[in-house]
């Protein structure tokens, strides 16, 4: 499944959870590092919009589709993959790089947050080796120099797996610097996953998320800011929709 912005083609070319993990314990197994995205709606609308947002995003080594709207289109175009959200990859993703030795390190949120979030892997995944938590102060730069000093630490500590929560498009922006400064680190963006384990943020109940609704829990608990983010998701999703049917045509 991919998408197209201008001349930039995007590929959801990881289909399932189970690829990911092996794709991520065979790089860290390997010393390799990668950057993972969780393509959504949302990344779609800002992808429309930014064409430097483009470019990062086509920096990143593996993207998965998080969100099931993203999972319809794919099966329109007749490349089905899974819904892999990030949150959902979390621990997970923690537990091979325990199995692979790699030490691990958390970046966004805010410190409070981050230790909760240390706290619970550490005692949900015995061996994980958390070896660094950075929580950027408000307004930071992703590709800027306090983001060159913690990536600069994150290369001589040899961390092998760097969960990023800053949210789009920040992650991915320091995800791609990570890739130049950091090349034996793996970058994976998981949104508001460290938060959700912390329990700064409530995420949508079980029922709601097998029900595909966790966009309309979320609009509901703000709004104000997401109402306005949703819609200018649905307006988009009409262009997809045909060029899904486009690539089924296509072959």
């Amino acid at each position: 499944m991919h998408f197209r912005f201008g001349q930039t083609v995007i590929t959801v070319n990881i289909p399932d959870r189970t690829a990911l993990l092996a794709a991520v314990r065979a790089r860290l197994l390997a010393g390799q590092g990668f950057a993972l995205a969780t393509i959504n709606l949302d990344h779609i609308v800002k992808l429309d919009r930014d064409p430097s947002f483009r470019q990062v995003y086509g920096a990143q080594d593996m993207v998965v589709a998080d969100g099931n709207p993203v999972v319809w289109l794919s099966y329109l175009a007749g490349d089905p993959v899974s819904l892999v959200p990030g949150s959902d990859v979390v621990i997970p993703l923690i537990q091979v790089a325990a199995d692979t030795g790699r030490k691990i390190a958390l970046v966004g949120a805010t410190t409070g947050a981050l230790q909760r979030a240390a706290d619970c892997l550490t005692s949900i995944v015995p061996g994980a080796q958390i070896a660094m938590c950075e929580a950027p102060p408000m307004g930071f730069d992703p590709e800027g120099d306090l983001a060159v000093r913690i990536l600069t630490e994150i290369a001589a500590q040899g961390i092998g797996l760097c969960l990023i929560a800053l949210g789009a498009p920040k992650q991915e922006r320091f995800a791609a610097m990570g890739r130049r400064i950091a090349p034996g680190t793996g970058f994976a963006s998981i949104g508001a996953g460290l938060d959700f384990l912390a329990g700064t943020q409530r995420r949508a109940p079980v029922w709601v998320r097998k029900l595909a609704l966790e966009w309309l829990w979320r609009a509901l608990s703000d709004p104000k800011r997401l109402f306005p983010r949703y819609a200018a998701c649905i307006a988009v999703l009409p262009a997809r929709v045909t060029e899904a049917l486009r690539q089924r045509q296509s072959g």
